[in-house]
């Protein structure tokens, strides 16, 4: 199937973005790894410990501000690189590993904003996180023990910050960069495919041209 120039536009953006999404992921993972020198992830810890990152360390505002920044960014980057895919309608096969790269890291990028809900410990993370605690019970058979595994079996304390610590530093971030890797490494294959279909057209136009004359 011959692509359309527009398609052929939308899938550079489709590249370039994934560069945008690798690049604020490292960010977001090594200003966290930066903020973790001085994070304290317990109850009472973590509020005071973010609070003397942005008014005692060394520029520490900035690198969490740009934590933040970040994070937010992957969340709304990955999703319009959903839909540029979707416009260029890019439902080949060959493109099975840039879609589902794609839709976990999207997945991954809400799970990180989602984990890191009670890391503050504010007042409206913590009570936000009460309330999806609610949503999480409700869920039919394993809404209860998933509540326990995040809070470690009681109410939310300590050891809830560190299972969410855990599970934001960890496991969800090595994952979203790993996402990121692949989806950039698929775009870029189908960028080279492009650049031999756009050749093959070349190929077909010369010998066309050389027949009709």
């Amino acid at each position: 199937m011959q692509s359309t120039q527009f398609d052929r536009i939308l899938r550079r953006i489709a590249t370039i973005l994934s560069v945008v999404i690798l690049s604020l992921c490292l960010i977001y993972v090594s200003t966290g790894i930066l903020l973790s020198f001085y994070y304290e992830p317990t109850a009472g810890g973590a509020y005071n410990s973010l609070r003397m990152i942005d008014t005692e360390v060394s520029y520490g505002w900035l690198f969490h501000r740009a934590h933040d920044i970040a994070g937010n960014a992957m969340i709304a980057i990955a999703l319009v690189q959903i839909v540029i895919m979707f416009l260029g309608r890019q439902f080949r096969r060959s493109w099975l590993f840039a879609w589902v790269s794609g839709i976990l890291f999207t997945l991954s990028a809400i799970a990180l904003d989602w984990t890191a809900m009670i890391l503050d410990w504010t007042q409206e993370g913590y009570w936000r996180f009460n309330i999806e605690l609610g949503n999480i019970q409700a869920i039919p058979v394993i809404g209860s023990q998933l509540r326990d595994i995040l809070t470690g079996g009681g109410a939310i304390s300590s050891i809830t910050v560190e299972h969410l610590y855990t599970l934001h530093s960890y496991i969800i971030s090595l994952g979203a960069i790993i996402l990121a890797v692949v989806h950039l490494a698929a775009l870029l294959w189908q960028e080279q495919q492009m650049y031999a279909e756009q050749a093959e057209e070349k190929i077909q136009l010369a010998g066309a041209s050389l027949a009709e004359s």
